[in-house]
């Protein structure tokens, strides 16, 4: 397995409370992570960047620890960033500010060569991919306080990486998106794990990602996986870590068969391996 991107957690002493916060520096693309330690008469609530909330959850394996997750846009362009954090203590409402720095995390440009009819849209799939996505952005935007994570993630499957994170795509010669998620090389028919356990909130063929499954894992957080060839599960079911929820495919818009596995956060893109390892390494920790 490859990661991206290694936090360095250190405490926060400027703080009148105990938190715990991510490297002071993120790219685009990556996740940070704050931790809020439990203390008495203090009631965390929520933390704000920018014009943007992010609910603090309490952490699914330690009663006292609380945690947030804050994604950073793929094109949020390098930058000064301020967090406001709000707590009451007692009755008092406050709130604390943390700086951190958003870097260019240089993806690179790949070229890929597809059917043309997926690059350049009729009237018919225009709609049905605008209806698709619609759909699609309705159930990441949604939080579930439940966490269903009672272990460390895992990847889908174990093969070799045939295209990262973030790369700019170029399809037919015309730039048209970023690789939100990464390919592994599958072919047809290679059984395909939840990389933890959870809900399905999707289970169906789409326009470009074809067969496709969402898992809600809840505080917020859905890994997807796209272009399958069959499906094992269907919508409001719920899976283990684990559990064999279809098979790789070449469906939707790809240049041949492969899985593509990607993770949201607050309806944010991210890079899913660092995300995985940012959770395994400080929420899930010492869990298997």
């Amino acid at each position: 397995m490859r990661f991206f991107f290694l936090f360095s957690l250190f405490t926060c002493s400027v703080f009148a409370l105990n938190i715990k916060i991510a490297n002071e520096t993120v790219s685009n693309g990556k996740t940070a992570l704050l931790e809020f330690k439990k203390e008495k008469n203090i009631s965390y609530e929520e933390i704000v960047l920018e014009d943007k909330k992010y609910k603090i959850f309490k952490n699914p394996l330690n009663d006292e620890m609380f945690y947030a997750l804050v994604p950073i846009s793929y094109y949020e362009k390098p930058s000064d960033k301020k967090i406001e954090i709000y707590y009451k203590q007692g009755s008092e409402q406050k709130s604390k500010s943390l700086l951190f720095r958003v870097e260019d995390a240089n993806y690179e440009k790949e070229t890929l060569s597809v059917d043309n009819s997926k690059v350049v849209l009729n009237e018919k799939d225009k709609q049905r991919a605008s209806k698709e996505y619609a759909e699609a952005m309705e159930i990441y935007k949604s939080v579930t306080d439940k966490s269903y994570m009672e272990s460390d993630f895992i990847v889908p499957l174990k093969s070799k990486i045939t295209s990262d994170f973030g790369k700019a795509r170029v399809y037919n010669g015309s730039l048209k998106s970023y690789h939100g998620g990464t390919d592994f090389r599958a072919n047809d028919g290679t059984p395909l794990m939840a990389c933890n356990s959870g809900k399905i909130v999707l289970a169906k063929d789409r326009f470009y990602s074809g067969g496709s499954v969402v898992i809600d894992h809840g505080h917020g957080v859905y890994s997807c996986y796209f272009h399958m060839s069959e499906l094992n599960v269907k919508k409001g079911t719920m899976v283990k870590k684990g559990d064999i929820i279809g098979l790789s495919g070449s469906s939707g818009r790809v240049t041949g068969p492969h899985l593509h596995f990607g993770i949201r956060v607050a309806a944010q893109q991210v890079d899913p391996l660092q995300f995985i390892e940012l959770m395994n390494e400080n929420i899930l920790k010492g869990t298997k």
